[in-house]
């Protein structure tokens, strides 16, 4: 009877699962194709210059930045014009706020380029990088964002290869170089060159908004080029402290230097359509300062106000 007994702990062997098999390999296909693929750029790169897009010279950048790493994701801030270094300074600031940390910024807006103005790169507390000739279009970030470190390029290591004879296109062969191979991660920020002192760091005067007994003043740094809405560095809370509510009336007074060029009463409204097409209104716009307009309207254009560090705006309750 012994020898009918089942002894059930002595199982055959099973075979492997064809599907588990299967599974496997293409597990291992797919770490060996990641492992052939180059890592991803460390950040994005925005490119910021004033040299328009009538020739080709965005495009040069461009190549050079994508010989770098054809995988980095370039964009663009602008390439028209700004009109002034400060002007492109507060450009700048109208849109590093809304790129994430790792973020390089190449901004060449640079009248000096090949005479002895420093190539820098700025880290900002915000953990951006700025790639830029240190003449001031730096201003504004590093006022808003805080300094964190200041380091010079090191054009013997941070130069396109075969540059070395051109001196006006710093641009292509300084900047878009140094800040594609800082956002592709070939090389760290303490690679980009030696460490310059903060107070080295190049700021423009300006006259920041202020309260003024019943009042409150700034300059125009920039126009809502497209719409002809005036921009101030006003800010709304500033603003609404004299006791300014949405549907009160603002008289607004505009200076060109010392010189009272514009004189307009307005309601403060939130948008355009607020009020009737062709009348103007103040509101704050998407900086958060206040701003004047015309409902379909280029205010600019109707009342010949433009902008700079030499143009003032007085906003007083009415």
């Amino acid at each position: 009877m012994q020898d009918l007994v089942c002894h059930s702990d002595r199982t055959a062997p099973r075979r492997p699962s064809r599907v588990g098999a299967r599974v496997g390999a293409l597990v291992a296909m797919l770490l060996l194709a990641m492992a052939a693929v180059p890592a991803l750029a460390a950040g994005p790169l925005v490119l910021y210059t004033d040299f328009g897009l009538k020739d080709g010279a965005v495009s040069a950048m461009k190549g050079v930045a994508y010989g770098v790493s054809p995988r980095l994701v370039v964009s663009d801030l602008s390439h028209e014009p700004p009109g002034s270094i400060f002007a492109g300074a507060y450009r700048l600031i109208q849109v590093a706020p809304y790129w994430p940390a790792g973020t390089v910024f190449v901004t060449v807006i640079d009248p000096g380029v090949g005479t002895d103005r420093l190539a820098v790169v700025l880290k900002t507390r915000k953990g951006h990088f700025y790639v830029a000739p240190n003449n001031g279009l730096l201003t504004l970030v590093a006022e808003q964002e805080g300094v964190d470190e200041l380091r010079r390029i090191d054009e013997t290591s941070n130069r396109l290869p075969g540059s070395d004879a051109s001196y006006t296109f710093h641009g292509r062969d300084v900047f878009a170089y140094t800040g594609a191979r800082l956002a592709a991660g070939a090389i760290t920020f303490r690679q980009v060159g030696p460490v310059v002192p903060v107070d080295k760091l190049v700021s423009l005067p300006y006259r920041k908004a202020e309260r003024a007994g019943d009042h409150v003043t700034g300059i125009i740094p920039v126009l809502d080029i497209e719409f002809g809405n005036v921009w101030t560095n006003v800010p709304k809370d500033l603003f609404e402290g004299l006791g300014i509510a949405i549907g009160d009336k603002v008289r607004v007074r505009i200076f060109h230097g010392e010189q009272q060029v514009d004189e307009v009463v307005a309601p403060y409204r939130h948008t355009f359509g607020d009020v009737p097409e062709g009348q103007p209104l103040v509101y704050v716009n998407s900086l958060l300062n206040v701003a004047l307009a015309l409902n379909l309207g280029s205010y600019a254009d109707a009342h010949k106000i433009g902008s700079g560090l030499d143009w003032r705006v007085e906003l007083t309750k009415e």
